[in-house]
This record gives C-alpha cells, structure tokens and sequence, in this order.
C-alpha cells in the first residue's frame, strides 16, 4: 500500500495539472496558453483537497470502535510459546524490553521508568552489526527512490521535452506500478524458495547489483540541450573566440526583453530562443524575426516550443523501459531486508526493532536526499530567471551534467547499500548462530546453517538446546 498510494498520486497530480491554477475564479476559455506552455500552472490544490476530504470521511468510521477492545487469548500462540527455549521465556517481557515479575502488576513501571529504558534497548539493537547494516542498507535503498523519484517529473521534462502532466502520467502508470509488482515478486520467491537469512541476503545484493546496472544505463539515455542563442551558443551561431554569451543582443535590444518568464521558441535556423521576445520577432505572429540573421529575412520566423533533438524520441522509449525494468528488481529486495531484520532481534523487541527501521528511514531516507539531489540538479542550471532583480527559478539546465549529476547520486547511493549488504553476508557467513534467533517459523535455516557448520572444526561445542535451536 505504500507503493499503491503514490502511484495513485503521481495520477491525480496528471489530472490536476491539466486544469489551470486559478479554473476556479477566471473563464479558462479566454486563456491564450495550453498545458503545453511552460507557463502554465496547474491545480496544484486539487489534490489536496480530495486527498484531505477523504480523509476526513474515512476517519469518521474510527469513531464506530469501542474504547478499549476485550481481551482475547490465543491457543494457537499459547502452545508456540510453550514450545520455546524456557531460559530466554521464564518471565513475560513487554515489547520495551523491561523485565517483570509474573506477579508483578502492568501499572508498576512508570512511564519515566519506561523512557529511561529506551537509550539501552537501542544501544543494544544498534550494537547488532547485522541488524545497524541491513538498517542502513534500507536507508540507503530509500533515499534512492525519494531523492530520485522527487525529480523524476522535473528529469523527463528537461531530459526529454515532456509537459508535467504526462511526466507525471508516465510515473504512475509504469514505475510505480512495476514498483508494486517487484515487491510482491520479492516475497514470492523467498516464501516459494524457502531462503535462509544468509539466502535472502545474496537475493537482496544480486538485486541491487542488477538495480545499480540498470542506472549506470542511465548515463547514456537522454538528449542534450541543444543550442540555445545567448546561453549556451553567441546570436547568430558565431563561433569565433571571445564571442560574449549574453541573452541580450543588438537584435532584440529595443524589445525590453523580460527574464521573470521561459517561453522558448525554435527558430528556422534550428536554435532555440529564450522567447520570441529574445529572437526579435513580431509578438503577434512571430515573423519577421530579427535576431535570426543566418537564414532569409521571409523565413526569419520562430514557433512555440524547444527545438527538437536527434533520437530524442527513440532515447526516451528505452529509457522507460530501463525504468521499469529498474523499478521491479529494485523493489524485490525489501522483502528479504526486513526479514533478515526482524529475524536478527528477540522476539520481544520486534515490535520496537520495526519502530526504530522505520524511523531512521524518515531521518535517513527521507529527508536529506531531496535536498542532496536538489542542489547537485541547481548546480547544473544555465539560466536563472529573474524578476524585479531578484533571482527566481531555474528555467534552463545543462541536460549532459545534470543527467551525469542526478544518476551519479543514484549510483553512489546503491553502491553503499551494496557494502552494507556484504557487511551483513559477511557476518551471517562468520557467526551465523549469534546473528539470527529462529524462535519464530519461517524461512528455513537448518540446510543452510549444517552448511557453515560443516566448515568448522568444533562441532560438539554446541550446546544441547542450540542443536534444537537450530533444528527447530
């Protein structure tokens, strides 16, 4: 569901941005610019509001359950419990890790008593090395999806000429979804498979081997940005040393050009302009355009829009296969993660290990990314709009470097999650007892384990009831 929820977004945000900011309060119809405009602002709010409506809606069944719900005893749960280890089960423990005495009443520990056992139950999770690497390797794997998933809008429209609406139609209705199907893959083949931990470790690495391949792919699938008069090539194409790149020229100096705007055109000589304004031409049909000096003066005329790329097209086309393509193997590799995590804790502190996975997640993979892949993408602009001598928004990006700057962050992020991956395989392979508590049914660990411990020299070290341990 938490794959679901955004691929449901990214299609109502293609929706919404096709209806004008202000539909509301103006006649849309006396509009002289389309969707297709770069300065266009779609509904942005209507999301919002339909999001927050149902919301509202569906909390209101929370008000149909009772206010504390009867205590129910399980059987089923009763005889698993009895058949545990009686050395680690003699008292009941709370899912905050205090011991207390069978006798002793719930309400005898305060909550301060409560808090100050936080510090050591995390220390003591953290001091795990393959629960703190497999922690971080999840960090590392979200902050892919939200530092690159948060610019892939902005990526395909700069990238490959898309408006924001079909960028975000594209979103969530082919990665997301492929998203959604590698992890249902993910959990299929470790339950069909039977893998044991250190199994389910080698799944997670050889996915993320493949995920990271399929990145570096997307160094070489994009278009460049073309030349654009003023910015990134002199007006009128001269390529002679010294030549100034300034978007202001003779041509277009009586114009009084505005830089708050993007509005670009292609020209007939095959040079995009920053605005027919730039270009010199006639602001009612955009002829006569005076700026455009290396073809006749008749056909010295500009239309809306960038001018196109060579195999921009047949470059776009691959690159959403890799997407999804990317996007299913990333996504198999959750599934073994967070079994491999809530395998390497006692069964008391699952409940507070899962607590502490996901809150390191939004530390971690949540909140720092956006802002890294960010400023690595600002870093990459060409030009700066301007209004009323204050800088605005980047309107033009150096297609090659930001391609390169974006993916590169990507790449680097999936290669730290492949050393924490080794990290964990490394100890699981060492000390494979010491790292995983199979008190709880599951994967199958006793083929895997009469592996390791065929490689040891010791075997009658083992003590009688981690024999049954291990067969169990």
């Amino acid at each position: 569901m938490l794959v679901f929820g955004p691929a449901c977004g990214f299609i109502l945000g293609s929706f919404c941005t096709k209806i004008y900011v202000d539909a509301v309060f103006i006649d849309t119809s006396n509009l002289d610019i389309t969707p297709d405009d770069p300065r266009w602002i779609g509904a942005w709010w209507g999301g919002f509001l339909l999001c927050g409506a149902l919301l509202f809606f569906s909390s209101l069944l929370m008000f149909g359950f009772p206010q504390s719900l009867p205590p129910h005893s399980d059987p089923a749960m009763e005889s698993e419990q009895a058949m545990l280890p009686e050395r680690e089960y003699e008292r009941p423990k709370p899912s905050n890790g205090v011991l207390r005495h069978p006798l002793e009443p719930d309400s005898s520990a305060s909550c301060f008593q409560q808090l100050r056992v936080i510090p050591k139950v995390t220390k003591h999770l953290l001091s795990n090395p393959v629960f703190t690497c497999i922690i971080l390797a999840a960090c590392m794997e979200i902050a892919v999806v939200a530092g690159f998933a948060a610019f892939l809008g902005k990526y395909l429209e700069q990238q490959f000429n898309l408006t924001t609406s079909s960028a975000n139609q594209l979103l969530g209705m082919t990665a997301i979804p492929c998203a959604c199907l590698g992890i249902f893959l993910g959990g299929l083949l470790v339950k069909k498979l039977s893998l044991s931990a250190l199994g389910a470790i080698r799944m997670a690495m050889l996915v993320n081997l493949v995920s990271t391949a399929c990145y570096v792919s997307f160094l070489f699938l994009g278009c460049d940005t073309g030349p654009v008069a003023g910015v990134t090539v002199p007006y009128g194409n001269n390529t002679a040393p010294g030549s100034a790149l300034d978007p202001y020229s003779p041509c277009n100096n009586n114009c009084e050009c505005q830089t708050d705007s993007f509005t670009p055109v292609c020209g007939a000589d095959g040079i995009t302009y920053l605005s027919a304004c730039f270009a010199g031409c006639n602001s009612t049909n955009l002829t006569g355009c005076a700026c455009l000096t290396t073809v006749p003066a008749e056909n010295a005329t500009v239309v809306p829009g960038k001018c196109p790329s060579p195999g921009c097209q047949e470059a776009f086309l691959t690159f959403l296969c890799v997407m999804c393509i990317c996007s299913l193997i990333g996504a198999m590799a959750q599934t073994p993660s967070v079994i491999i995590l809530i395998r390497t804790v006692s069964p008391e502190l699952k409940s507070y290990a899962l607590g502490v996975l996901f809150l390191l997640l939004r530390l971690l993979g949540f909140i720092p990314p956006p802002l890294i892949f960010g400023a690595g993408i600002d870093s990459t602009c060409l030009f700066w709009s301007t209004f009323c001598g204050e800088q605005g928004a980047c309107v033009l990006y150096d297609n090659v470097v930001y391609r390169y700057l974006y993916v590169s962050i990507a790449i680097a992020l999936k290669s730290f999650a492949f050393i924490l991956y080794t990290t964990t395989w490394q100890c699981l392979r060492k000390n494979y007892k010491r790292y995983i508590k199979n008190h709880e049914g599951g994967l199958s660990t006793s083929t895997e384990y009469q592996d390791i411990e065929t490689e040891k020299t010791c075997p009658e070290s083992h003590s009688p009831s981690e024999d049954s341990f291990v067969r169990s």
